[in-house]
């Protein structure tokens, strides 16, 4: 095991262009840490830089304290799990386990030991004479996890290794390594382009946009607490819902409230409660601004008699499409407030795709997503009231993009 530090590594290639920039992370001994981001934004490059794959422009790569930037990547005692599995198709996968181990003439009968074990730990017993194309595509991950294994490195580096399953597989894999993780306490660095890869697997996750950091912490604390707008659409399944919205005082709809402050949605209004102000009191400074606001789908509800809301914590609007999940039905809606549309949100839209089928309808506004009891009767067409939590919505400087808290 070991300790893996990634000291403001940058990597510039010929052509001038910067893969990874500044990138500084402290990966302890023993840890799961998962980098993840859109395509292109740098994870495998700066894996394969901890891996030697690649060469590091500046900065320093320590391994248990020892830097290794020009080491080989042969002598760093690190073993890299690939997307392609990378196994020899005329060796059995006893052989493609060994092979390593081979290469470094180490005795016959620790080989055999160290691949009966990895092979018991990963459920190859019955498989270890068979040729990989007999194998389905989780056998065949397994074996290529089982090459690792058997080398017993300082550190594991994965790149998307689960990418090329079926989603039923992917849910199943992703829990037998971080499990196998969890065995062997082998400090691991994983990357993948799956936010829920990212928040199931991971001891942290750091997120990453163009080669630069974004935020590195807890998966809930990423979840619950984003530093800025990339973040908090990035991680999230639904995404988080996000519109402009301008801070006011209550006091400007008309009736004195005290010193308490709404959000404006277009035409509509949501009382900011003390929780909520209590927890981001920077808002006053933004009165009379438009700033980002977001919300997610789980802090968004049906008003019902069990379900009190206040009516100053409600948007109106007509549902346009229901999804039945059986544990809850969201609800697509519409809100009269301008998109959000700074680069980094427009990043997000363009990793995501167009696969929503709401993006197909025209709304005036901006399109949300709302989690409702699964006894919901809310049919597409219907005017309905939707209830926000407002002591869970998130505020951002629509020129930074970072979080308004404090």
């Amino acid at each position: 095991m070991a300790e893996v530090v990634l000291d403001a590594i940058t990597k510039q290639y010929e052509n001038g262009f910067v893969a990874v920039s500044d990138l500084s992370l402290d990966i302890a001994d023993g840890e799961f840490l998962v980098l993840v981001g859109p395509s292109g934004c740098g994870k495998s490059t700066a894996l394969r830089m901890v891996a030697g794959l690649e060469q590091i422009t500046k900065g320093e790569l320590r391994i248990d304290g020892e830097r290794v930037n020009e080491k080989p990547s042969r002598d760093r005692d690190i073993a890299m799990v690939f997307q392609s599995y990378a196994l020899y198709p005329h060796m059995s996968v006893s052989d493609n386990i060994s092979f390593g181990l081979k290469l470094r003439k180490m005795p016959k009968a620790e080989i055999r030991q160290r691949v009966d074990s990895a092979a018991r730990t990963l459920g190859l017993e019955e498989l270890l004479e068979r040729r990989p194309k007999m194998l389905s595509g989780g056998q065949r991950q397994r074996v290529a996890m089982g090459r690792a294994i058997v080398r017993n490195p300082r550190a594991f580096l994965m790149d998307e290794p689960l990418s090329n399953l079926d989603a039923k597989l992917r849910v199943q894999m992703r829990a037998d390594i971080a499990a196998l993780q969890r065995d062997l306490d082998v400090t691991t660095i994983y990357v993948t382009h799956d936010q829920v890869e990212a928040m199931t697997m991971g001891d942290r996750v750091a997120v990453l946009r163009k080669g630069l950091l974004q935020q590195v912490d807890d998966p809930q604390v990423l979840y619950d607490e984003p530093d800025n707008l990339f973040v908090a659409g990035f991680i999230g399944s639904p995404p988080m819902n996000m519109a402009e919205g301008t801070i006011v005082h209550l006091a400007q709809s008309g009736e004195a409230r005290g010193e308490g402050l709404a959000v404006r949605l277009g035409d509509q209004e949501l009382a900011i409660d003390a929780e909520g102000l209590a927890a981001r009191p920077a808002l006053r400074s933004y009165v009379g601004k438009t700033v980002a606001v977001g919300v997610r789908s789980e802090d968004l509800s049906e008003p019902t008699a069990r379900n009190e809301i206040p009516a100053d914590r409600r948007l109106r609007t007509t549902a346009l499409l229901t999804e039945a999940l059986g544990s809850e039905i969201v609800v697509h809606f519409g809100v009269s407030a301008d998109a959000v549309t700074t680069d980094d949100v427009k990043e997000l839209e363009h990793d995501a795709g167009s696969a929503d089928a709401i993006q197909s309808m025209e709304v005036a506004g901006t399109k949300f997503v709302a989690s409702f009891s699964p006894r919901s009767r809310v049919k597409p067409g219907d005017d309905i009231e939707v209830g926000v939590d407002t002591a869970r919505l998130y505020y951002f400087d629509l020129d930074t993009g970072l979080a308004i808290r404090r």
